[in-house]
């Protein structure tokens, strides 16, 4: 009912959380891009050097479209690492993934130092990210934070990241990796299993590794040393 990883010690999948500021154009396009122009000219270099997540949720573009935009915005020194608000199977290859499970943060969260001795307030981290539609090809799901729970499918081409565990109420396709800040005890279940890679804690096992025994019923996924084990879960218990 189990099988066990080969020891992968040359390449070994980590997690890492960063920052990423969000653009959000508005229509008309050229508009936005030309206020945005104006208020570079008073902050030339802002934007060298950094994570920036392209939102499209006010617009309709094309593929195209999205395609020009985001060379324009790296005329303008600005590199797009992902895309928000935009559904993946509409637009073309060559473009950054479609990324979800993004959190609003203030801009003084990563500009401002807090004065010597003022009590800072923060919001406590949301422990789980709950999702209650497929996640599909092209997407990514990123929560370094804690558990991820799809009361879905995740399609293939698709890709799950989280720093605890991973729950999949349907069929897991394309990659998934739990534990990715360090937790070892993290866990991947799912209803089927038909996935491209599963890894935890940066030990993972791909489809090849896998074989056809699990893809008949529920599966979970745990370590056991630096062994990635995968066992069927019983359903009469």
């Amino acid at each position: 009912m189990s099988g066990v990883a080969r020891q992968r010690s040359s390449m070994r999948l980590r997690g890492r959380s960063y920052m990423a500021f969000a653009l959000a154009p508005e229509p008309p396009v050229a508009e936005w891009l030309a206020e945005l122009d104006d208020w570079l000219r008073t902050s030339a270099g802002f934007f060298a050097g950094r994570p920036v997540v392209l939102d499209l949720a006010a617009v309709t573009l094309t593929s195209s479209a999205v395609t020009h935009l985001i060379s324009e915005l790296a005329a303008r020194g600005i590199r797009i690492m992902g895309i928000e608000g935009a559904d993946a199977e509409k637009l073309g290859p060559g473009l950054p993934p479609v990324m979800l499970g993004g959190r609003q943060a203030a801009l003084e969260a990563i500009e401002a130092r807090p004065r010597q001795g003022a009590p800072v307030a923060t919001a406590p981290e949301p422990a789980s990210l709950l999702l209650q539609s497929p996640v599909r090809s092209g997407q990514s799901v990123f929560f370094p934070t804690g558990d991820i729970t799809i009361v879905d499918s995740v399609g293939s081409g698709a890709e799950v990241v989280a720093g605890g565990s991973i729950h999949v109420y349907g069929t897991l396709r394309g990659r998934a990796m739990a534990g990715t800040s360090g937790n070892r005890e993290a866990r991947i279940f799912c209803l089927r299993m038909e996935a491209e890679l599963l890894a935890i804690d940066g030990f993972y096992r791909t489809a090849d590794d896998m074989g056809t025994s699990h893809r008949t019923g529920p599966v979970q996924a745990w370590l056991d040393g630096e062994a990635l084990m995968i066992a069927g879960l019983d359903r009469s218990s």
